[in-house]
């Protein structure tokens, strides 16, 4: 099995982290390539920044998807996703989504760490586009700047905790999810300090990638998610353009 994880920042210290984590996670087998955003920023933290990572992430799903069984947006707040799954013929699973259904999964509300309170109403929205406002306890977030997005973990390790024994004291939450990709391993490497479960967004992403794979879905012909209306197109990467024609052809063969 072959999984293609896409950083939408341009950070490669991130990339880092997110591979180590994904191969920790991996099943005996699956292979994992990381790939990072040729261009964009450090972080996202805002809808802007969002805009412009997911823009990265479909010309890199667009250049290697055909190699890949399945694609991971490796971003908290999962830009670009919902609009991939229309195009790339392979399962497209995002962060913030996987790790919001294990949270579901294994307690009744759950509470987000963030890495800053810029990001947090990009957050709130991406929980409220997945249909869970009801189940978010809170989300707690760093207040203070990051001096190396590559280090946060180490450089606020004992803020980060706090937030954590916040969440569950104050807010009542019975799962945390510990979000973004600068933040992925965290979760495995502080959950005997909390009182509560904890889920890492690179962890859960590449755990229900694999099950994706092996449930083999059929792709949608139908629907809101149906290929894009073949039309014509200028200035865009030639990936880009050959996977709006290679979906609309696919699906006139299927029909």
């Amino acid at each position: 099995m072959r999984l293609l994880l896409i950083n939408p920042n341009i950070s490669e210290s991130v990339s880092s982290l997110i591979g180590d984590e994904a191969r920790r996670t991996a099943s005996p087998g699956t292979d994992i390539t990381v790939v990072t955003a040729p261009f964009g920023v450090a972080y996202i933290e805002t809808r802007f920044e969002s805009l412009i990572g997911a823009y990265a992430v479909a010309q890199l799903a667009a250049e290697h998807y055909p190699r890949f069984d399945a694609i991971v947006v490796a971003a908290f707040g999962d830009p670009g996703l919902p609009a991939l799954r229309e195009v790339v013929p392979v399962p497209v699973v995002g962060m913030s989504e996987a790790a919001f259904a294990s949270a579901c999964l294994i307690g009744q509300r759950f509470s987000i760490i963030a890495i800053s309170s810029r990001i947090t109403a990009w957050y709130r929205e991406t929980v409220e586009r997945c249909g869970l406002a009801s189940r978010l306890a809170s989300i707690r977030a760093l207040d203070q700047p990051l001096a190396d997005i590559g280090s946060v973990q180490t450089d606020q390790a004992a803020q980060l905790l706090a937030l954590c024994e916040r969440a569950v004291r104050e807010d009542g939450a019975d799962a945390l999810v510990i979000a973004g990709a600068p933040l992925a391993g965290l979760a495995r490497q502080i959950r005997n300090q909390l009182p509560v479960p904890a889920v890492d967004g690179v962890s859960c992403a590449v755990a229900q990638a694999e099950a994706l794979v092996r449930l083999a879905p059929r792709q949608s012909r139908a629907g809101s998610f149906s290929p894009p209306p073949l039309k014509p197109h200028r200035g865009l990467p030639e990936s880009i353009g050959r996977l709006l024609e290679s979906r609309k052809s696919i699906d006139d063969s299927a029909r």
